[in-house]
């Protein structure tokens, strides 16, 4: 816990931090309870979508005006740090599953379990919404999961075929082997990442990053370090590009630009993808990730699911409005806005297709809606009490085994170790 954070829990055990909480003076926020709320998002590419569901909300309320603010990921978190400790948090914002522990557990979120119906959402969406006493403490935004992109044209270039629901990592193999043979290009770039990356190798392969109850770490068990080592080993080889090259170059501007035929993707890049290469619109695809041919356990079938949340702080001059927007957010009619933006899958059961139907609405030809089939054997995003301690620890680690400066033995050990005292600590 950083020592921003340790203030904050400190004051509110101590009873000096009184949770009076305003709109974001900081930001353009009133703090007079006037119905002007404040909607601070991290993502510029969904204020369109955050604005249209506002608009929505207005046009039924004509004494509210919500007005949504953009700020960088990194800024963004240093901005609601700050409003949290001085009382001034934004009337609406969003909570990433990340923190939600740390600010739920700090007193500081609203309990939103009395609007949320929870038959109405996915169930990854609602575990990723509750605080560590099992209240939820916002209201299912959205929910996601990983595509494996491929570009056609160089597929076809080596004469393979391309990517069908029953390829499995050794089919992914022999095609990058193949690719890279006949054209010199890369295969499938597997980039330094955990959501996107490792973690979904681990659950293919049976095995878990942490207990099921968050309590114990899972680095060192032989499912979890067998898939760790696979994973990291697909960079011996000639067809992978290096996490030296990944620094340098990002893996989807790798693609685009033709040097390696497949990498993991967010779905919530795609539309921003679309729109930013139009001439490779119809040149690339998505796919569902390849399973593991021999599993511990299961079917070799996994992907990592997470969802962001809406959240308001737990008092504040507009707080009943922001309440009630909060319902409307969640609501059918409110997700069915966020989905048809195309920016992110809404959490709200039955409405993935609103999304899937905004690439063909917008001209794009990539196969998005074979991705939803995934949710039916989607894992809930790896969180616990203590992971804002132990994920910068974890992924310095994975760093220094692709560098060589732990072997991947003494890697897996050194994150096992992270990890456990991180849980320990906390």
């Amino acid at each position: 816990m950083n020592k921003l954070w340790k203030k904050v829990l400190a004051a509110l055990m101590a009873g000096t931090l009184v949770l009076g909480l305003s709109a974001c003076g900081g930001s353009g926020g009133s703090g007079s309870g006037d119905g002007h709320l404040v909607f601070m998002i991290w993502d510029s590419g969904q204020k369109s979508g955050m604005e249209a569901i506002a608009e929505a909300y207005m046009e039924d309320h004509p004494d509210v005006t919500i007005e949504v603010q953009v700020s960088g990921w990194d800024e963004y978190w240093t901005k609601l740090e700050a409003a949290a400790k001085s009382n001034s948090l934004p009337d609406i914002f969003w909570m990433h599953t990340n923190q939600m522990y740390t600010y739920a557990d700090a007193g500081i979120l609203a309990d939103c379990t009395d609007i949320v119906d929870e038959a109405n959402y996915a169930e990854t969406a609602i575990e990723n919404a509750k605080g560590s006493d099992g209240k939820i403490y916002g209201v299912p935004k959205d929910k996601d999961t990983v595509a494996l992109l491929y570009n056609k044209e160089i597929f076809d270039e080596a004469g393979v075929d391309y990517l069908t629901a029953d390829w499995t990592w050794d089919d992914l193999e022999s095609a990058s082997q193949a690719i890279y043979d006949k054209t010199g290009k890369y295969g499938y770039m597997a980039y330094s990442h955990d959501q996107i990356g490792y973690w979904n190798f681990v659950y293919q392969n049976g095995g878990q990053i942490l207990s099921d109850d968050g309590s114990e770490a899972m680095y060192t068990e032989p499912a979890t370090s067998d898939a760790i080592k696979y994973y990291v080993g697909l960079q011996e080889n000639d067809w992978c590009s290096t996490q030296e090259q990944f620094a340098n170059t990002g893996a989807a501007e790798m693609f685009f630009s033709g040097q390696g035929a497949m990498y993991y993707a967010g779905n919530w890049d795609l539309a921003n993808l679309c729109a930013t290469y139009p001439d490779m619109n119809g040149k690339w695809d998505v796919a569902v990730l390849p399973k593991c041919p021999n599993p511990s356990e299961g079917d070799g079938r996994a992907v990592i699911s997470n969802s962001v949340s809406y959240a308001t702080g737990a008092e504040g001059a507009n707080h009943d409005i922001a309440m009630d927007f909060l319902e409307f957010l969640g609501s059918e009619e409110g997700q069915r806005i966020q989905g048809e933006s195309g920016v992110a899958i809404p959490a709200y059961n039955g409405l993935e297709d609103t999304w899937v139907q905004s690439f063909a609405d917008n001209g794009y030809e990539a196969n998005v809606g074979n991705l939803i089939e995934q949710f039916d054997y989607s894992i809930k995003y790896v969180n616990n009490t203590s992971r804002r301690v132990w994920e910068p620890e974890v992924e310095q680690t994975m760093l220094d085994i692709y560098a060589g400066n732990l072997t991947v033995d003494e890697g897996i050990q050194q994150m096992q170790d992270e990890v456990t005292q991180a849980i320990a600590d906390q």
